[in-house]
């Protein structure tokens, strides 16, 4: 039986970053740095005092490895739709919750206690990693880097200081901004179901498990969509959204920095549907769409990456998107009113060394979990999302110096590991290798209450089995319906897969990623049913084994831009290709700028283009901008030093005719380094 499926590892590190956890994060438009709960009326009656607040956390435009399919060619090279972090404050009397959703490839560890240690700078003890959930959409089109985990940072060349700036300080700015926020509002929960934008992409797997189980999916799919309503002064003024599918409708030829399908779903719930304007600071509706147990749930319909509904990643990108975006407001149009309390707990647990009772393994036998290992199907990667390559994702003949500096990763595995992780085909054996571990293996797991609404968290790409059997052990602890339990996958770290005994015998790509063995599931089952058990009856739970701190052992390979030049007789900023002087409604408008390397300066909660256009009384007032979906901005390099930023506009059906102009901002660094801002800006055009 041949093996493949998607590629999460790759790639090697090796260099000597420290982790920058407290900088002060840059005020920006729409974004509060309180360092105290704002003065809000307390929540009625059966109410909640409820926040919301939105960041950017794009990274470096160019010359970044990007996040997902280890494809160490795979480096961005301009920006299709930026991506943002979302993020809710829901409190009562008693306790407080926050919910944050980055439009990123994974929450890492880094990350996460990146976030930790600002909260507490700004916000004493209100914010803790008890009361706060981190997740990820998923996306595999964002930078890479941000991770301390050597694995995760192979194919980027290192620790990548600007992705990891770029995600914490976002993170954190959405999160002050919900707090500043806080008000007296109510919340509203709703159901639908969605069945044409996710399909099983692991079958084989999947029909291994007992007919109990997949008697619950009847499609292989899990179609559950669930949304809560957010409604504050007597209107809705944010929602999330929670259903089960990859984020990964853009390939891995693509070089756009983009938020992907879910993106495209927040964009247009925010963006269409309530005219959020990002860079005005305008914060009136938010709307988050958030995984669940997307582990073996693929949005390319045709089971071929860029493949369904259409052949072209863009066009799949918005229909994905779209859909999930209709079949929230569906749920949402049928939302029933919220009650209850906001409550929550976190612990850690040891996934390498974990003993699991007979009571949460197939065969009623004590088991133990094992140190991580990747699976030859792992690096097989997958016909659904995108190839791998063999071994180290390195092009022939191209040595990485990650790999050179840490050892050879395919290094034997030992007897004793071989058989732990039997019937797995071990190819790295990634928790032994030097200096630390190169993956994760003491993570958190934690249960957040909003309301009737439970969420139960890890860090890991839970399968719709997987995230089903979680939430059985959880519902049945906590004494609630299943429905009121949903599996909150990719949260607060990450070490990907996990599935059930049964898909792990099959060794398919998500059983190759099932990094500590047959009986993960088995562990996080027996884990979550000790949490939620102590969450039910309020008592106390150790917090468990400290997770690891490696932030002062972390290369970076890539190699930094040097100053910027122009051609000669040229400028910054000089318009290069000019906009044809009439555009109907409908088609594209492009331009080329002389530019500089987005890294100088990344303009994170900023723009690089604006479209305007000239309003009756003369001033030109911005219609679009860079990191919206109708504008695409792509980067390329002439010879070593030079830059070219080409923008495209796709003139909406809608749009006001009149005089437009592109204007392009960028920053160039001088031989001396220091940064000089310039401005370009094309002729005017006539929209007709």
């Amino acid at each position: 039986m041949p093996v493949s499926r998607r590629t999460v590892l790759a790639g090697a590190v090796t260099s000597s970053a420290t982790l920058a956890t407290a900088a002060a994060v840059t005020t920006v438009p729409g974004v509060t740095t309180a360092l105290s709960a704002p003065a809000a009326a307390a929540p009625q009656a059966g109410g909640y005092l409820i926040g919301i607040g939105l960041s950017d956390i794009t990274g470096p435009a160019a010359d970044c490895g990007m996040m997902g399919y280890s494809q160490f060619e795979q480096q961005t090279a301009g920006i299709h739709l930026r991506p943002r972090a979302r993020a809710f404050v829901i409190a009562t009397d008693e306790r407080r919750i926050v919910f944050a959703v980055a439009e990123n490839g994974m929450i890492f560890q880094s990350v996460h206690r990146g976030v930790m240690l600002e909260l507490a700078r700004r916000f004493g003890d209100l914010y803790t990693e008890q009361n706060v959930l981190l997740t990820s959409t998923h996306s595999h089109a964002t930078c890479g880097g941000s991770s301390n985990d050597y694995a995760y940072n192979l194919s980027i060349l290192g620790f990548q200081q600007q992705v990891y700036d770029a995600e914490v300080n976002g993170i954190v700015e959405a999160i002050a901004a919900a707090h500043a926020d806080l008000g007296p509002g109510s919340l509203a929960l709703g159901r639908s179901e969605l069945h044409d934008a996710s399909v099983n992409r692991s079958r084989i797997a999947f029909d291994r498990n007992p007919d109990a189980d997949k008697q619950h999916f009847p499609q292989a799919i899990d179609p559950a969509v669930t949304a809560l309503s957010i409604i504050k002064g007597g209107r809705q003024v944010g929602a999330i959204t929670w259903f089960a599918t990859h984020n990964t409708s853009m390939t891995n030829q693509n070089r756009l920095i983009s938020a992907d399908n879910k993106g495209y779903a927040s964009f247009s719930f925010e963006h269409t549907d309530h005219g959020v304007r990002y860079l005005d600071g305008a914060t009136d509706f938010i709307a988050a769409f958030a995984q669940t147990n997307a582990g073996d749930m693929s949005p390319n319909l045709n089971l071929r990456p860029g493949s369904g509904p259409t052949e072209d990643e863009f066009e799949n990108t918005r229909i994905i998107g779209e859909r999930q975006y209709h079949a929230a407001k569906a749920a949402l149009a049928d939302a029933k009113s919220l009650s209850g309390p906001v409550d929550s707990m976190l612990c850690y647990i040891d996934l390498a060394d974990t003993v699991v009772d007979g009571r949460f393994t197939p065969d009623g036998q004590p088991r133990h979990t094992a140190p991580a290992a990747a699976g030859v199907a792992l690096i097989a990667g997958s016909t659904e999302d995108g190839p791998g390559l063999p071994g180290i994702p390195i092009p022939e003949g191209v040595r990485n110096p990650f790999v050179d500096a840490l050892g050879d990763p395919n290094v034997p595995a030992p007897s004793w590991l071989a058989d732990a992780q039997a019937p797995k085909a071990i190819v790295a054996p990634l928790g032994l290798l030097p200096p630390v571990p190169w993956v994760p293996n003491v993570v958190p797991i934690q249960i957040v209450r909003i309301g009737e609404l439970y969420l139960a968290g890890g860090g890991g790409e839970f399968t719709i089995v997987s995230g089903l059997r979680i939430r059985r052990a959880v519902a049945t602890a906590l004494g609630v319906p299943l429905e009121q339990v949903l599996m909150q996958g990719y949260a607060n770290a990450y070490h990907e897969y996990v599935t059930t005994p049964e898909e792990y015998d099959s060794q398919q790509y998500e059983g190759g990623s099932t990094l500590f063995g047959r009986y993960t599931l088995s562990a996080y089952q027996q884990e979550f049913t000790r949490l939620a058990t102590a969450f039910a009856a309020r008592s106390q739970v150790p917090r468990g084994p400290a997770p690891r701190d490696v932030s002062n052992l972390q290369p970076n390979f890539q190699p930094p831009p040097g100053p910027d030049t122009t051609p000669p007789g040229r400028n910054f900023g000089d318009v290069l290709s000019q906009p044809v002087a009439t555009a109907s409604r409908g088609t594209r408008v492009a331009a080329e700028f002389v530019s500089a390397h987005p890294k100088h300066n990344p303009r994170r909660n900023d723009t690089f283009l604006e479209v305007q256009r000239r309003n009756d009384s003369g001033e030109w007032v911005r219609v679009a901008n860079e990191g919206e979906w109708a504008v695409r901005f792509h980067w390329s390099k002439r010879g070593i030093t030079e830059s070219v930023a080409r923008f495209t506009w796709d003139v909406p059906a809608d749009a006001t005719p009149g005089r437009h102009r592109l204007q392009h901002y960028a920053d160039s660094l001088s031989p001396n380094g220091a940064l000089h801002p310039f401005t370009g800006t094309t002729d005017e055009f006539e929209v007709v």
